[in-house]
């Protein structure tokens, strides 16, 4: 599943991207972190200790013997719980034989290892670097791929490791931890999860095993004891939206489950500010593009908020009838903002209209986009008027909603199965990432579609033949087709040696089994489509 997408710009990733080096104050950090994992397991054993002690206590279960139920053990066990055990946390360092990798001689590299290895991490400055934030298998990570335009060619260069299925991921320049300081701007992204913690990783630097800087508690004691309780200095639930502010750049929103809306200060990786207005699951946050102090919030009380962080108290209220699955600021009318619910409907409002100072006026209009929740939408960043909405019914949809009046250009299903991220790349004209249930991500190339071209394209743009291109996938990796191919020829070799005959005869023997198979699989498939088809 992919649940979030950003894009970073053309040129702003470094060409040669470092490799992540660990220092002694990470492995004392390791260590700490190993020990308190097995001081919480050791709670957890002598709590559900306390709870077997208290069923073997049960008069009515006394017959069963249930104490000495294990004693009776087989001698080999025995011997082998005597032997001593190694703990592998005990000293990280001492796995490492070599403090100098070049003097092992088991891992001697050439010049041409090197130059190899260093030009497939080699990022040009034409490229564009697209983050997807991801889970697969109860297993989270956020994939730095590299969107190489002139070949439509998009993959995988490096990931992170996230502890948690992430919620949003915000890219940001301003330097944090090892980097903090250093002139020039910076190359992060700001990772929201489960967790009440917010995670910042540096991009240019591969192999990192832990983020840059962490933004939260990490006291597992103190957060459960506070779970979902509103806290003035950290989060204390799940983190469902960020927002990174471009005019102070120091400043990082963030909106949880805990219903609070907070400001971290990056310079000290701390919350300067926190804010309680909303009454349920705050889902979304923004800054506002030119006011530096305005913040735009929506959260599960369906309700939107919009107000100075310098002066909490004044907030103005929308009332928008269901629960807010996005906010997003007009870049093209500043004073006007989009709300996208989980009903599937867009709501446009100018936020000047306001009566007596807090209860915000009607939408300027309703757009009734999907049948199902609206669970993302962008506006092109130089095309005035250009909306795309992503939805759980599985379509993305491009608006024109120029002049205030909506009008849907066109649908299409990218096959990403329920929509979950869609964004525009700052670079490219016309191009829209889409991210969603199945896992796959597509770039999709607006400009090569007749009907966006005809509303939205000049005279000269509507005359010229374009042919529509298909939308741009994670290429997939032919090399292990290619192993597979290889293994099933030397299995037929080993068995048959230098018999032609016998070889050929048994591929023919195989391929008529895959055949047969694929007939019967293909079978079945339609009948449970059918019955799918009419149940619906």
């Amino acid at each position: 599943m992919i649940s979030a997408l950003a894009w970073v710009r053309k040129g702003v990733a470094a060409e040669k991207p470092t490799k992540y080096e660990m220092t002694e104050e990470e492995y004392a950090r390791l260590q700490q972190v190993a020990d308190d994992e097995i001081k919480e397991a050791k709670r957890e054993i002598k709590k559900k200790s306390k709870i077997d002690a208290s069923i073997l206590n049960d008069p009515a279960l006394k017959d069963f013997n249930l104490e000495d139920y294990d004693d009776s053990e087989p001698e080999s066990d025995q011997q082998e719980e005597a032997e001593p055990r190694v703990n592998v946390f005990s000293n990280i360092k001492g796995l490492s034989y070599y403090q100098d990798e070049d003097d092992d001689p088991y891992l001697k590299k050439t010049n041409d290892d090197d130059d190899e290895e260093d030009e497939e991490l080699r990022i040009f400055k034409s490229d564009n670097m697209l983050l997807v934030a991801k889970t697969e298998d109860d297993i989270s990570n956020l994939e730095a791929c590299v969107f190489e335009a002139d070949g439509d060619n998009l993959f995988v260069h490096h990931d992170f490791m996230l502890p948690a299925f992430p919620l949003a991921i915000e890219w940001m320049d301003y330097r944090v931890g090892r980097k903090a300081g250093e002139p020039g701007a910076g190359n992060y992204v700001a990772v929201a999860t489960f967790e009440p913690r917010i995670e910042i990783w540096d991009l240019d630097t591969v192999d990192s095993a832990y983020p840059d800087a962490i933004l939260g508690s990490n006291d597992k004691k103190k957060l459960r004891k506070s779970r979902g309780k509103p806290n003035p200095s950290f989060h204390t639930d799940a983190i469902m939206g960020l927002s990174w502010n471009t005019n102070v750049r120091n400043l990082l929103a963030s909106s949880s489950a805990d219903t609070t809306v907070k400001l971290w200060d990056l310079n000290t990786a701390t919350c300067a500010q926190s804010y309680t207005h909303h009454t349920s699951k705050v889902q979304a946050v923004k800054w506002h593009p030119t006011e530096a102090s305005v913040l735009l919030t929506g959260g599960y009380d369906h309700k939107v908020a919009a107000f100075d962080s310098r002066a909490p108290g004044a907030v103005s209220w929308w009332s928008v009838g269901a629960d807010v699955e996005s906010v997003m600021w007009d870049v093209h009318s500043p004073s006007h903002f989009f709300v996208a619910t989980e009903d599937g409907v867009v709501r446009y409002y100018d936020v000047r209209n306001v009566q007596g100072g807090k209860t915000g006026g009607d939408p300027v209009y309703t757009l009734v986009a999907h049948a199902e929740a609206l669970s993302a939408m962008d506006q092109h960043p130089n095309v005035p008027g250009l909306l795309v909405t992503g939805s759980a019914d599985e379509t993305v949809k491009v608006w024109d909603v120029r002049e205030n009046k909506p009008s849907m250009v066109i649908s299409r299903n990218p096959d990403v199965g329920s929509v979950f991220a869609v964004r525009f790349c700052p670079d490219e004209p016309m191009l829209v990432a889409v991210g969603g249930s199945s896992g796959e991500s597509r770039i999709w190339d607006l400009a090569s579609n007749a009907q966006i071209r005809a509303v939205f394209g000049g005279a000269d743009t509507q005359a010229a033949v374009v042919k529509e291109k298909p939308m741009v996938g994670i290429a997939a990796d032919d090399d292990a087709d290619a192993d597979e191919d290889d293994t099933h020829e030397a299995v037929i070799a080993e068995m048959y040696g230098e018999d032609p005959a016998a070889a050929k005869a048994a591929e023919e023997n195989d391929d008529s089994d895959d055949d047969s198979d694929d007939g019967s699989d293909n079978g079945s498939g339609d009948d449970s489509d059918a019955s799918m088809a009419s149940d619906n």
